[in-house]
């Protein structure tokens, strides 16, 4: 079918939830769905004009017949597409785990056993602990126990080895028990792998307790050495909690996610958290994806519906999908316990949210290349914002009036996330009469929109990728009612709104929807040093026009000096100073002063 006759088709279906399954020429399902109104979704595919990103482009291309289920309820659709997605494992959706991608902990049953991480089980009589989904996370766990326990690392084989050799580095600094020195018994060192083994397990909630314990009774039977290995081990798992204070979540079991978008690729980041530590970090990268609301939706249900074990008690997003709630219900139907999807709006949590994101857009900063500090600002401001094409040059403006109702307007302008001064410019209001920020704001927009159609040079005659306006949603309507039908009818346009202390507090769109700031650390300091830079530069204008007015102000006192051979002094001069020390002749050549008049000014600052 052609992509007209597949949009036909969709144009029939009724708008009920459901399961939409696209097939390819062979027949193969390439792509599984679920929508709240079958009809709307699937019909956006196949209709001209909308656009898609390249993966799901690539999967329209080779779309060549759909058919759908129709089920009572959203959670019903939910449900049913996660069970077609798991059988028929389509090409285009977001598949995570397989086989290849598992890590487990490996316990050898010999006389002495062995712990090590491998990313495969064999065809042994081993003890398997997992699976677990990073192989970082494993290797870590491994070594924090090692380390904590003193286990050996080497490849000498107990009890053939003991006795052979001298002990080596690691024993020496106090990183392994050294039972090659024929002083460790068999007891103790299995004692120390099943701690270790319990440590792996369950962390460090109890074993402290039990070594306390274990040691105390060493000490009374008057077995020093065992007590103090013991005492050793204690400091060590003591010493692992505190490095790990640093980042920690109020939650026994939680997971905390964000997702970043680029301008070809979306990645989600996951810290998980258990008995309230930082336990392990995974990014997803998913490239030919650029709709993050989207990528979000497939990926929650394909990470922790496959596996029960990937199911904490509390999940903490940067935003929620618009399955939330009967995902939620799923979650909890598949773990048997109370699950929390929730997104945080203040506290530690939010703060783990944010690292989260920083984590998944310094990963897009690495694949990309974009590594700078000011061009991750730029790639997180664009996908906060939701742009299309990301702001490498953003304008800002600011409105500064004074008492007698005289108004100037400052344009800052900022390219690739970094002050770019050339192309500042400042206004004097002509049209507007009294204090009125909307018509002040209104103007100069006019103004600079005219510039850039005329073909001026410099920045006016470049459009920037976004425009900001300090104020909220009244100098909003007033620039896009002047912008409308001009050049700059379709650039982004918000407004810059502060809180009660004056301080930046979020963006505004024409249609009064707010993004608050304040979970996004580097946009938020972005738009305040941006907000701050504009306040300063037109208010600095204002300043220098007050002064400059005063000056000519007093000039006019002079007899036989008007408005504008004081201005035309103060313009050539610069100074009152310098007009004070100038002689008769030097102001008389200025353009627009008579001798007469540059010789009253003389007189008038010699007898004051």
């Amino acid at each position: 079918m052609t992509k007209f006759e597949l949009w036909k088709k969709a144009m029939l279906l009724p708008l009920l939830p459901g399961v939409y399954l696209i097939r390819d020429k062979k027949g193969e399902i390439i792509y599984v769905g679920k929508a709240k109104r079958l009809r709307t979704r699937v019909s956006q595919y196949f209709r001209d004009g909308v656009p898609h990103d390249a993966k799901v482009t690539k999967m329209i291309e080779n779309a060549f017949e759909f058919d759908v289920i129709v089920t009572q309820s959203e959670f019903e659709a939910l449900v049913l597409e996660c069970s077609q997605i798991k059988q028929h494992q389509p090409k285009y959706n977001i598949l995570l785990k397989d086989d290849k991608g598992y890590s487990y902990v490996k316990v050898t049953r010999q006389a002495w056993p062995r712990i090590s991480a491998v990313l495969q089980k064999e065809e042994d009589d081993a003890e398997y602990i997992g699976p677990f989904t990073s192989s970082f996370a494993v290797r870590e766990m491994v070594e924090t126990a090692a380390d904590a326990f003193r286990l050996p690392r080497c490849g000498k084989v107990f009890p053939r080895d003991i006795g052979k050799g001298r002990p080596c580095l690691n024993a020496h600094i106090g990183k392994c028990m050294a039972v090659c020195s024929g002083k460790i018994s068999r007891e103790d060192y299995c004692e120390a792998v099943e701690s270790a083994l319990h440590l792996i397990r369950h962390g460090q909630g109890e074993i402290v307790k039990t070594l306390r314990t274990r040691m105390e009774q060493a000490a009374e039977a008057l077995e020093f050495e065992r007590a103090a290995l013991l005492r050793d081990q204690i400091t060590a798992i003591e010493k692992l909690g505190r490095g790990q204070k640093v980042v920690r979540s109020d939650v026994e079991q939680q997971d905390v996610l964000a997702f970043a978008g680029s301008a070809d690729a979306v990645c989600a980041a996951i810290l998980r958290f258990r008995e309230g530590r930082l336990r392990d970090k995974q990014e997803f990268l998913f490239h030919g994806r650029t709709n993050v609301e989207e990528v979000r939706e497939e990926f929650l249900p394909r990470y922790y519906l496959e596996d029960v074990e990937f199911i904490p008690k509390s999940i903490a997003v940067d935003a929620l999908p618009s399955d939330a709630e009967a995902l939620n219900r799923l979650l909890e139907e598949t773990k048997g316990a109370k699950v929390q999807l929730y997104v945080p709006q203040r506290g530690d949590t939010a703060k783990l949210v944010e690292m989260a994101r920083t984590n998944a857009f310094e990963r897009l900063a690495r694949e990309s290349g974009r590594v700078t500090h000011a061009e991750k600002q730029m790639d997180e401001l664009g996908n906060l914002l939701g742009l299309q094409r990301l702001p490498k040059m953003i304008e800002a403006y600011d409105i500064s009036n004074w008492g007698d109702g005289t108004s100037v307007a400052g344009m800052v302008v900022f390219e690739n996330g970094k002050p770019k001064k050339a192309g500042y410019r400042r206004y004097k209001m002509k049209t507007v009469t009294g204090t009125d920020d909307y018509a002040s704001m209104a103007e100069t927009l006019t103004r600079r929109v005219q510039e850039y159609e005329r073909g001026a040079p410099g920045q006016f005659g470049c459009k920037p990728d976004l425009i900001l306006l300090d104020g909220g949603l009244g100098q909003v309507h007033a620039v896009e009612e002047v912008l409308r039908g001009t050049a700059f009818e379709e650039v982004p346009l918000l407004g810059m709104v502060k809180d009660d202390r004056h301080r930046t507090r979020g963006l505004i769109n024409g249609a009064g929807s707010e993004i608050v700031l304040s979970m996004h650390r580097g946009p938020f300091a972005f738009i305040t040093s941006i907000q701050d830079e504009a306040h300063r530069w037109a208010n600095d204008y204002r300043k220098r026009m007050h002064k400059s007015k005063s000056y000519s102000s007093t000039l006019e006192k002079v007899q036989g000096v008007g408005p504008a051979t004081g201005k035309a002094l103060m313009a050539h001069f610069k100074t009152l100073a310098a007009v004070r020390e100038a002689s008769v002749e030097e102001m008389a050549q200025v353009k627009g002063v008579s001798r007469k008049a540059a010789q009253s000014v003389y007189d008038y600052f010699r007898s004051v």
